[in-house]
């Protein structure tokens, strides 16, 4: 197949510039597809199909016309939205039109996160009852309360998170559409934006919950008049205090900032989830508990752990350089540089190095932040590093700001989830309000065998068995006591 410029096309058959003439060599047919804001609809190239006769396609092969084989989504846009664009050419982000820099300057968390659910930004009346209705709908069921501590001590953090995101749905029954009819979030907008601000209320409840199972401390209830990254750091350390104490503000500004700039990266591996399984009009809690499993994964949401463990394996600044050379070798992973959308610098990262100082006036400064700098400076002067466009991204500084505020290394995940439900949520209502929601249904090239017939299993061959082609015997826990003969 190839892609004809104007020039090779007859002038009599000459197409408008925004589109494209696709010819199929295999055929010679050829096909006019219209290009809209820079992008062609894959489906367009279903009409060319393989030239086969009657009765000689192969039975590997698909009878539906030309796929587009993207694994990974590397070069495919699933939906067209009005949330978040980022210039990664150029290092920039913005929501909304905003830039990311003048939101994290100016804005809070929670007047981003309207901003990205809503559109606009709120005026001082709809900011108050914002504010106000997301800090009364931050308690959490009692029976829920009772599942998640049953939770071990030692359960991931975000273990805990995801099974009470899952849990949720089961205590809010006039919200699930299963229940209450498919349409239930296309026709009812009061009662999405009702779970809306109970997603973002209970979700730092839930992570301070998670917190406090790993210290083996009881759950400190939340408070509707602290900020909402206060009562985050509240509920997490109130001891025995009275009430009246409340987390250091400049620590509660720096966290609400780092919220800020985690709130929405448009499409990547979560919020994608959130909009293939809210396709399926399932309900929110179920959708939000999806995906934040995929952030789960440490090629997601534990980027900054790996990069805290990896200055703390470097030791010291006079590592760094044999540090380097073992990257180039290949011999070890540089984390916290470069990103799959940015080419130059993470625009975020410019922000988070004015939170490091705030927090670092608090909490004192991190010693691992030396051999950051010098990672960092070695690596910017190295072109090894730099051709390929391996800057400091928002994951590097972040993870050594979270542990100088004493935060666990496992609950890094869980404070990059909680800002990101914004993005979740505003994803998941801008795809249901479009009135072109479909539910996802992705395509496949198979490569596997063409039709055989069954064997029964006396006359099968055995054949050598890996962990990929059969179930080897798992070994099972047996005490010695059950050995004994009689």
């Amino acid at each position: 197949m190839a892609i004809a410029t104007a020039s090779a096309v007859p002038t009599s058959v000459l197409k408008p510039k925004d589109s494209i003439t696709v010819i199929d060599n295999r055929t010679g047919k050829s096909i006019d597809i219209e290009i809209t804001n820079n992008s062609i609809p894959a489906t367009a190239f279903s009409q060319l199909k393989a030239p086969y006769a009657d009765g000689e396609r192969p039975e590997n092969d698909t009878p539906y016309g030309l796929r587009v084989l993207d694994p990974s989504f590397i070069n495919t846009a699933i939906i067209q939205s009005e949330i978040t664009y980022i210039d990664g050419n150029k290092g920039f982000l913005m929501h909304r039109g905003y830039p990311i820099e003048q939101l994290a300057e100016k804005s809070s968390y929670l007047e981003t996160a309207y901003l990205l659910i809503y559109g606009e930004l709120p005026s001082k009346s709809q900011l108050d009852l914002w504010n106000w209705e997301i800090m009364h709908h931050t308690f959490v069921a009692d029976d829920l309360q009772q599942m998640i501590r049953q939770m071990r001590y030692d359960s991931h953090p975000m273990s805990v998170f995801i099974s009470a995101f899952s849990a949720m749905s089961a205590f809010a029954p006039e919200a699930n559409p299963a229940l209450q009819g498919s349409d239930l979030y296309i026709t009812n907008k009061p009662l999405m934006n009702k779970q809306i601000v109970r997603i973002l209320g209970k979700a730092t409840t839930v992570a301070a919950m998670a917190y406090r199972i790993r210290i083996n401390r009881p759950f400190t209830p939340p408070r509707s008049d602290l900020s909402y990254t206060e009562n985050l750091l509240y509920m997490m350390d109130h001891m025995a205090e009275p009430n009246s104490y409340r987390p250091d503000p400049r620590l509660a500004k720096a966290l609400d900032i780092l919220f800020i700039l985690h709130a929405d990266h448009e499409m990547n591996c979560s919020t994608s989830t959130m909009v293939h399984v809210g396709s399926s009009l399932v309900d929110p809690y179920s959708c939000v508990a999806a995906a934040s499993a995929a952030l789960y994964g440490p090629l997601h949401g534990g980027a900054n752990e790996a990069v805290i463990r990896m200055l703390a394996k470097i030791g010291s600044v006079e590592n760094v350089p044999d540090f380097l050379e073992r990257v180039k070798e290949k011999k070890e992973l540089l984390f916290g540089f470069g990103h799959r959308v940015y080419r130059e610098t993470d625009p975020r990262s410019k922000v988070i190095r004015e939170v490091a100082d705030m927090v670092f006036e608090v909490c004192g400064r991190e010693p691992l932040i030396e051999v950051a700098i010098a990672l960092k400076d070695a690596a910017l002067k190295d072109e090894y590093f730099t051709s390929r466009k391996l800057f400091p991204n928002v994951d590097y500084w972040s993870g050594l700001i979270y542990k100088a505020m004493g935060f666990p290394l496992d609950f890094f995940p869980v404070l990059f989830v909680v800002p990101r439900l914004a993005g979740y949520l505003a994803h998941w209502k801008q795809q249901l309000d479009s009135g072109k929601n479909k539910i996802s249904r992705p395509r496949q090239v198979y490569i596997g065998k063409g039709r055989r017939d069954y064997i029964p299993v006396e006359a099968r061959e055995a054949r050598p068995i890996t962990g990929k082609t059969g179930l080897n015997a798992i070994p099972h826990y047996i005490s010695k006591r059950r050995l004994t003969k009689i």
